[in-house]
């Protein structure tokens, strides 16, 4: 890897655990990084990304709304409830055919390879939500709103949302405002996790 893209690898990993655009929950095991190419064309590394992977032309469960989405999330962390977690989160497929091909980061100059942008995004969610499950999973928890800002990025046919700060009231009461994930991806309708990176 040239000196500037891993320049840009370091800055990128650090915008992700500042702002959240991490990984995507647990979807499919055995992610890595690989060894990145830096005279590999963005379509061949894309190409390559893609191989036995399923395509996909739209999100796969998530939910309908923004509000579904969150409500469902909160209702999956407080009963502990993994594979509900799992279905909310962006998967490899989606993130290869829906995401990438529109995200910033993945043009001049930055051009972050698809491998290395999913490995980043993956390990800083999956920590995210293994964090979020340690600190909260199996409690009572009370949605009472949150907040993703007032600003949506719009890149190609994607909406993203975020980072997002919960307000819930525990079971003793206590009122809490976290970031327990990071941000939503919305595309036709469908509303997905696109990082469960946190501040916790």
């Amino acid at each position: 890897m040239s000196l500037v893209r891993y320049a840009v690898a370091l800055w990128l990993g650090a915008m992700l655990t500042a702002c959240g655009r991490a990984d995507a929950g647990p979807p499919e095991s055995g992610v890595s990084a690989g060894v990145v190419d830096s005279t590999m064309s963005r379509a061949k590394a894309l190409r390559r990304f893609r191989q036995n992977l399923p395509a996909t032309d739209r999100l796969e469960s998530g939910a309908g709304s923004r509000d579904q989405l969150v409500m469902s999330f909160v209702r999956a962390l407080a009963a502990g409830d993994t594979s509900a977690l799992a279905r909310m989160a962006v998967t490899r497929s989606e993130f290869g055919y829906l995401y990438y091909p529109t995200s910033p980061q993945g043009f001049p100059p930055y051009d972050v390879e698809p491998g290395l942008m999913w490995f980043l995004l993956f390990e800083r969610s999956d920590l995210g939500l293994r964090r979020a499950l340690r600190s909260y999973g199996g409690q009572p928890m009370h949605l009472l709103g949150y907040d993703c800002g007032d600003r949506a990025s719009r890149e190609g046919e994607n909406t993203i949302w975020g980072p997002c700060v919960v307000r819930w009231r525990g079971g003793e009461k206590k009122v809490r405002s976290e970031r327990l994930f990071s941000q939503i991806i919305q595309r036709d309708g469908r509303f997905k996790f696109l990082s469960y990176a946190n501040k916790l």
